[in-house]
Order: C-alpha cells, then sequence, then structure tokens
C-alpha cells in the first residue's frame, strides 16, 4: 500500500481530450436563440450604448445579422419590434398591423431563410404601448387582463401569418397560453408552437433591454411579473402554462434564478429555456472591457452554467459568436 488515495479524480482532468470526452453537461450552438432588435424608420444600425455590440437594426440589417447567425449554427432567433414613438398608441395596436415593423421584418426572414432557422416572435405590448406597460390599462391605470388577452391573440395571429415558427407571450397576463392557442387554432395556425415566458421576474437586469426598445414605461412591472424571492410562486406559473397547452416554457432572467431553472426543469416535460436578459449580458460585458475578466472564458461560463441548471435552450447576445467559437 503505497499510502495515496486510489481515487484521483483529477486523472479526468490530465488532458483536453479526457476533460470534453468526460464533459457532463455540454453547449452546442443548435441551443443558442440570439435576440435581435428591428426598428421602424432608421437608416443605418444604431448601436445600443448600454448593449455594447448590440444594435437596433434595420430591416436590411436584420438580414445580414440572421443569416450570419443561421450560418454560423445557431439554432433559433428570436425578434422584437421598435416602431416609431408616433405609432405607439393605449392598445399598441401596431403590434399586429401587418405592416409593422416586427411582422415585416418576420416576412423578411421567413423568405430569406425559411425552414433553416426558428423564427420566434415577442409576443407582448410593451414595445409598442405609450405607456409602455405590457397590457392595456383599465380607467384606473391598472392592467385589464382580459382586454390584454384580445390584444395579445391578434398579435399572436399576425406574428404567425407573418411566418413565425415561435410566438412568444412575455407579458405574464393570467390565461395568456390557453387565450393565444385558442386564438390560433381558429386562424388555422395549428402547428404555431407557444414558448410561454412562465417565470417572468420583476427584475433589476431588464435596464439596457428597455434602452434597445425605446420602452415609454414609467413606474414599473410588479404586478404582473413575479417578485425576485418567490420560488413556488414560480412554479405555479409554470404548472399553469403547462396545463393551458404550452409548448416550451421559459425562466427570465437565466443567472439569478438558476435555482428556478433548475426547479422548472425537474419538474417540466416539454423544453425549458432561460434568457440571459440585458442587464447579465451588460455586467460581463463591462468587466471584460475593464480588463477585469476574461471575455471569451467569462460568456462561455455563464452560458454552460445556464445549461447545467437545467435549460434545454439559451437566449443569448452572445449566441452568434459563442456558436463560433463552439464549432
Amino acid at each position: 500500500m503505497s499510502g495515496f488515495p486510489r481515487q484521483r479524480p483529477r486523472r479526468l482532468r490530465s488532458t483536453p481530450a479526457l476533460r470534453r470526452l468526460v464533459a457532463e453537461t455540454t453547449l452546442q450552438p443548435r441551443q443558442l436563440v440570439l435576440p435581435l432588435f428591428v426598428a421602424d424608420s432608421i437608416t443605418e444600425p444604431r448601436p445600443i450604448a448600454s448593449m455594447p455590440g448590440v444594435v437596433q437594426h434595420t430591416r436590411e440589417s436584420l438580414r445580414r445579422a440572421a443569416a450570419d447567425a443561421v450560418a454560423a449554427g445557431v439554432g433559433g432567433l428570436m425578434l422584437f419590434g421598435v416602431p416609431c414613438e408616433a405609432d405607439k398608441d393605449a392598445t399598441g395596436s401596431v403590434g399586429a398591423h401587418p405592416h409593422g415593423v416586427l411582422n415585416a421584418a418576420l416576412r423578411d426572414l421567413a423568405a430569406d431563410l425559411g425552414a433553416a432557422t426558428v423564427l420566434m416572435a415577442d409576443t407582448c405590448l410593451d414595445e409598442f404601448t405609450d405607456h409602455g406597460h405590457c397590457g392595456v390599462l383599465d380607467e384606473r391605470g391598472g392592467i385589464d387582463n382580459d382586454a390584454t388577452l384580445a390584444e395579445y391573440v391578434r398579435l399572436a395571429v399576425a406574428q404567425a401569418e407573418a411566418g413565425a415558427h415561435v410566438v412568444s407571450p412575455s407579458g405574464m397576463m393570467d390565461g395568456q397560453v390557453a387565450a393565444i392557442r385558442d386564438g390560433l387554432d381558429a386562424a388555422g395556425h395549428h402547428q404555431t408552437v407557444i414558448l410561454a415566458y412562465a417565470a417572468k421576474f420583476a427584475s433589476a437586469f431588464y435596464g439596457p433591454f428597455r434602452d434597445a426598445v425605446g420602452s415609454s414605461l414609467q413606474g414599473d412591472r410588479r404586478t404582473y411579473q413575479q417578485e425576485p424571492g418567490n420560488v413556488r410562486e414560480a412554479l405555479r406559473e409554470v404548472d399553469l402554462d403547462l396545463d393551458e397547452g404550452a409548448d416550451m416554457v421559459m425562466v427570465k432572467p437565466a443567472l439569478g434564478y438558476l435555482d428556478v431553472v433548475a426547479a422548472a426543469a425537474a419538474r417540466s416535460a416539454v423544453p425549458l429555456a432561460a434568457y440571459q436578459v440585458s442587464g447579465e449580458y451588460a455586467m460581463i460585458a463591462a468587466a471584460a472591457a475593464a480588463g477585469w475578466i476574461e471575455r471569451r472564458a467569462a460568456v462561455l461560463e455563464s452560458l454552460i452554467s445556464i445549461r447545467r441548471a437545467g435549460a434545454d435552450l439559451v437566449l443569448s447576445y452572445w449566441a452568434t459568436e459563442a456558436a463560433r467559437w463552439l464549432v
């Protein structure tokens, strides 16, 4: 007996090939989804100051960025529309207009890419309303849940008709999945997938996103987004969306809510997505720009941590770049 332990876990870490062979969690380009912003009435891509490297696209630059992502192997694209301020109104009606910027962009990408990728659309009103909330307001300034559902159905049907393979209700309204499923089916869009933002928290990490979509919001969304400390409530929301027929569910944000991602993965029979949101992106980008962390290593570590928690899909603004690193 040599006195040395027979069990030496470090043996499996001794070479890159061994580490790759026994890796418990993997990250592949197909598991990444790239969020993209397309803005009306701009003539060139507009940088988003709080999200270095991310832009509001023109329709033409969006087509190039989408093709680039697909060529890199990214699995899907999530589109957000940014209308002109003059087109916003109390019900966000421009969101469902067939010539609105989001639906026009969906048609562009559907024509360009066909079945080469999965086109996803954000199915919410906040980008399109003059008050910046995700729903229709009642006379007291609160959210009218049922009036909002009617608008979500219009949005979802318009997005499906424009070419979206997946509609993504993100407003956290009660009954949104069932209402949209009924509306899509009634319009003949039986194959359109619903990705429900099932556990979306009232997070401080959405700040840069609001810059990205030119949000008109005054106040907060705490009456419909979830409290950051509530896990049981989040899982109840996941269960409700599954019961209503969601084809996929999402936790948002991702990095600050990995426990929720893990708990949702343990109970969901459908694919689970997690969104690495704008503030999470901005923190890593800022630290890397300052030289405090190594950018590529930190990005990949953050993405693998979301996968390790149980997410099948990861929405990330680094999707295209990370996909190239992973090849």
